[in-house]
C-alpha cells in the first residue's frame, strides 16, 4: 500500500536533454552539479560535510558486514522496522545499510497493497510470513504500522480494526521478542518545509518521479492528521521491550550515520572469525578448446560507441 504518512535532500540532478543514442529507450539524464555553497538544509540543520560523511559511512558499513557475519554464524534473527513521514529518508537509509551486505542474509521487505485474500486474514499474518529464519536479517520498508498511519488517516480500516491493531501490536511484538527475535524500530522524522522541498524536487526529477503518488502528495494537506496518528501510535506501541527510536531526517547524511551507528550500538555482535581461505592453484591446461566466438550471442559493445563518440567530439 502506498503510504502517505511516514515523516526526505534536494535532487542533485534533473533532466538534461542530450543527444539520443541508438537503441536507448529514453534520452540520458545528466546529473546536475552539486551546490558547494549549500551547507545547511532549508530547515537550518547543518549538513555533515561530504568527506566526513563518506569516510564514517564506510567505516560503519564495515561494522555492518561484521554484524551480518555474527547474525549468520550465531543463527540470530534480526528485524529492523523503518517507518516515518514520506520523503524522510527511509529508503536511502535502507540502501546504505544493505549496500555491502549479502542479499541472502539481509533482505528488504516492501509489501504491496494487500490482496483480496490477504484482507480476510489476520492483519499481521502476511508480515509473519516475512519474518527471518536463523541467520537472517529482515529490513521492513514500512510494515504492519501502515494500519496506524495511512490506513487510519485515509479511512482504509474501520475504527474497530484500528483499535484492535493498537491493542494487539504490543502483544505481537512481545511474542517476537520472547521467541528470540531482535526487533529494532526506527521512525524517520522530517520537517514540513523539508518534506515539501523534497516533493518538489522529485516532481522535477524524471528519475525519481516514481517515488511520488497522489496519496503521497495528499500528506501535505493532511500533515496534522498524520502527526496526530503518529502521536497516538507512539502512546500505544512505544513499549519497553520494543521502543521507537526517532531519527531526525532533515539532513539525510546525518540521519543515515545516526541510524546505523545506533543500530550497531544496540546489537551485541562481535567480529566472527572466518576460516581462512586460500586461492587454489589453477591446474595446467588439459586440452580444452573454447568454441568459436561466432557460435555465441554477445552483448553489443555499446561502451565502444560511447568512447568513439568522445574521441570524435575531442573530449
Amino acid at each position: 500500500m502506498a503510504s502517505a504518512w511516514f515523516d526526505g535532500t534536494r535532487s542533485n540532478h534533473r533532466a538534461q536533454p542530450t543527444r539520443a543514442h541508438a537503441g536507448c529507450l529514453t534520452e540520458p539524464v545528466a546529473k546536475k552539479p552539486k551546490d558547494p555553497q549549500r551547507r545547511k538544509s532549508d530547515s537550518g540543520v547543518s549538513r555533515v560535510p561530504k568527506g566526513l560523511y563518506e569516510t564514517e559511512l564506510y567505516r560503519l558499513q564495515a561494522e555492518l558486514v561484521k554484524m551480518q557475519e555474527w547474525v549468520r554464524l550465531e543463527g540470530i534473527r534480526l528485524v529492523i522496522v523503518f517507518e516515518g513521514r514520506d520523503a524522510a529518508g527511509k529508503g536511502s537509509a535502507i540502501k546504505r545499510v544493505t549496500q555491502y551486505l549479502n542479499p541472502r542474509v539481509a533482505s528488504i521487505v516492501a509489501l504491496p497493497t494487500p490482496s483480496d485474500r490477504e484482507k480476510t486474514q489476520w492483519y499481521f499474518q502476511r508480515y509473519v510470513e516475512q519474518l527471518p529464519a536463523a541467520g537472517e536479517i529482515r529490513l521492513f520498508d514500512r510494515s504492519w504500522y501502515n494500519r496506524a498511519g495511512v490506513e487510519r488517516v485515509m479511512g482504509f480500516c474501520t475504527p474497530d480494526e484500528y483499535r484492535r491493531f493498537l491493542h494487539q501490536t504490543p502483544i505481537f511484538e512481545r511474542l517476537l521478542i520472547e521467541d528470540g527475535i531482535l526487533l529494532r524500530k526506527y521512525w524517520f522524522s522530517v520537517s514540513d518545509a523539508e518534506q515539501e522541498r523534497r516533493f518538489k524536487s522529485r516532481l522535477q526529477d524524471p528519475m525519481r518521479q516514481w517515488k511520488l503518488s497522489p496519496m503521497d502528495l495528499e500528506s501535505i494537506t493532511r500533515w496534522e492528521d498524520y502527526s496526530r496518528a503518529k502521536d497516538e501510535m507512539l502512546v500505544h506501541t512505544d513499549i519497553v521491550d520494543a521502543p521507537w527510536y526517532v531519527v531526525e531526517g532533515d539532513d539525510k547524511r546525518r540521519a543515515r550515520l545516526n541510524m546505523i551507528h545506533h543500530l550497531l550500538s544496540t546489537v551485541p555482535y562481535f567480529a566472527a572469525i572466518r576460516p581462512p581461505l586460500d586461492l587454489p592453484h589453477r591446474p595446467d591446461p588439459s586440452g580444452y578448446e573454447r568454441p568459436p566466438r561466432e557460435l555465441s550471442h554477445y552483448v553489443p559493445d555499446y561502451a565502444a560507441e560511447l568512447l568513439a563518440g568522445r574521441v570524435l567530439q575531442g573530449d
